[in-house]
């Protein structure tokens, strides 16, 4: 009896590990392609916003909450540069207060980027508060940010629609869960970027990342 246990037990918990490894590998593909979308687009991220960038992270299907006063949450990738070229990506969620009803939309591909190699130890931290922890600005395709101290640049996309939207006080923290289905284990985000082989799975995320990071 034990031993029929304790099969059914390892074989929910392998279907758990593969159904996460296609959650996480699927959330690359997202990732990739809203990158993508967000660079190439003539209404997109203009061309050398994110050449200077230490750390971009990238959160396909941001979901925001309700009106005004939701909660938004979503999931999706850092990587940082070492040297010429960018890190193994890391699983980060992103949570944030409202967005605001700007936003129209039921989700949005947001990318946040970091101009400042200083602040890399902070953003593979535990927490990360956007605003708080670095003053930050919305950019766009057609202008840069209005804010010439802002150490963190932020971008979304709504379905092609480019509109302003406000990020303090929002959230980066560790995917743990996401983390462990892509290396295989517990590995802490500084561990990642600081020094980890990129699996396959994520290559074809952090070639985009260096194309468009370098136009």
């Amino acid at each position: 009896m034990r031993t029929k246990r304790y099969l059914l037990f390892l074989t929910i918990a392998t279907a758990f590990s593969a159904a996460a490894a296609d959650d996480t590998v699927a959330r690359l593909t997202m990732a990739a392609a809203g990158l993508d979308t967000m660079t190439q687009s003539e209404h997109g991220i203009r061309a050398g916003l994110l050449t200077g960038a230490d750390c971009i992270a990238v959160i396909p299907g941001f979901k925001k909450g309700a009106a005004v006063v939701g909660v938004g949450y979503g999931r999706g990738f850092m990587s940082c540069r070492n040297g010429s070229n960018w890190s193994a990506p890391a699983a980060i969620t992103l949570e944030s207060g409202s967005l605001g009803v700007q936003l129209g939309g039921e989700s949005i591909d947001i990318v946040v980027s970091s101009l400042d190699k200083e602040l890399r130890s902070k953003l593979l931290s535990d927490r990360f508060t956007i605003g708080s922890d670095a003053s930050a600005a919305w950019g766009n395709g057609k202008t840069a940010h209005e804010d010439p101290n802002a150490k963190i640049l932020f971008f979304g996309d709504t379905k092609g629609a480019f509109a302003g939207f406000g990020l303090d006080g929002a959230t980066l923290k560790p995917d743990e869960s996401a983390n462990k289905a892509l290396y295989g284990k517990t590995i802490s985000t500084g561990e990642i970027v600081e020094g980890a082989s990129t699996p396959s799975a994520a290559q074809p995320f952090i070639a985009k990342l260096a194309r468009d990071s370098s136009r």
